[in-house]
């Protein structure tokens, strides 16, 4: 069977009428650890600000918290709003979170889409693509124990990160001046639409560089296991219908067209085919048949979503999926349910 990567990804986005955000987080924890005893392959953590619901506005300290739950499982932070940071500030939080990480990290950027995040700090928006680029060349320099003048300041990092020259940079975006940027300065490219991974590797290769992993997924954004997939998006579909109109209202606000959009009912999110419930026979097909291709993304909390509702997923993933997708002698290690 084609070799597929497996993630969990947190955003933990958190309503009122979900899941209560203490008891999220905590089993946002217990589930790292989990995936992280199982062998799977990579903690996705995500990021945006002033959000009513609660998403989350600090990944590199949730990823500290995974870091210290966890001895394997990398921590991918995907992505981080680049320009929304101060770049000697990041490069010494994220140096640190490697060397406590012991090397597990990986750092997506974004230059960010929402206006009203840019507002919230004060920083301008029509320049977020040349501080995107500016901002990665900062962090690596400091990464690499350089010393140099950076707005006037003299700046240097006294902390190396644990992997040489730093963590993996890999560039985010929806847009082909994205997929041109990443060829230019990035390790990598996670693209929005998977059709602008070929306009990025013309242009690594334009540039006589190889293009970076991970290779685009066209897998949906939200994947959960069930003996019943009818009777679990009856509790899974409010979640999805605020997941997906929250993000619609983003996009809305930057006027952009693409895969969110305001929905009026769960029947209408469903069709969209982003949030998908399936048995764990068929999701062993699609991996089979190479329908979906790079990484499979769990994202358990979704939305708000009860912690009993996603070890459902995550127990069939344990026992009826990952033994058929990486072999029993994984399987065999002992790990604990999800959530127990």
């Amino acid at each position: 069977m084609k070799d597929i990567e497996i993630y969990l990804r947190y955003d933990l986005r958190c309503p009122d009428w979900a899941t209560p955000r203490g008891e999220l987080y905590a089993a946002a924890l217990d589930q790292c650890a989990w995936a992280d005893n199982l062998g799977l392959d990579a903690i996705l953590i995500s990021e945006h600000h002033g959000a009513d619901d609660g998403y989350l506005p600090a990944p590199m300290v949730f990823a500290a918290a995974v870091a210290a739950r966890t001895k394997r499982i990398r921590i991918r932070l995907a992505a981080l709003v680049l320009p929304l940071h101060d770049p000697v500030q990041a490069a010494e939080q994220l140096a640190v979170l490697d060397v406590v990480s012991g090397g597990r990290l990986e750092v997506v950027v974004a230059a960010g889409y929402v206006p009203s995040e840019f507002d919230m700090f004060g920083v301008p928006m029509d320049k977020r693509g040349a501080r995107l680029e500016r901002y990665v060349e900062v962090m690596r320099g400091l990464w690499q124990g350089k010393r140099f003048d950076y707005e006037g300041r003299h700046v240097r990092l006294g902390l190396k990160p644990l992997q040489p020259n730093g963590p993996r940079i890999i560039l985010a975006g929806g847009s082909p001046i994205s997929a041109k940027r990443a060829a230019r300065v990035g390790d990598g490219y996670m693209p929005v639409f998977p059709r602008l991974w070929k306009i990025y590797a013309e242009e690594c290769a334009r540039l006589g560089r190889e293009p970076g992993g991970p290779p685009p997924s066209n897998a949906p954004s939200f994947l959960h296991l069930s003996e019943d997939p009818d009777k679990s998006w009856e509790a899974i579909g409010p979640h999805a219908m605020h997941d997906m109109n929250a993000y619609g209202a983003w996009a809305e606000e930057a006027g952009l067209e693409g895969l969110y959009r305001h929905t009026n009912s769960t029947d209408e999110v469903r069709a969209t085919g982003m949030y998908q419930v399936m048995t764990p026979e068929t999701c062993i097909d699609l991996v089979r048949e190479g329908r979906v291709r790079g990484s499979l993304v769990f994202h358990p909390l979704m939305g708000g979503l009860s912690p009993e509702i996603a070890k459902e997923s995550l127990e069939l993933l344990e026992q009826r999926v990952w033994p058929r997708l990486r072999g029993s002698d994984m399987h065999e290690r002992g790990s604990r349910p999800a959530g127990e």
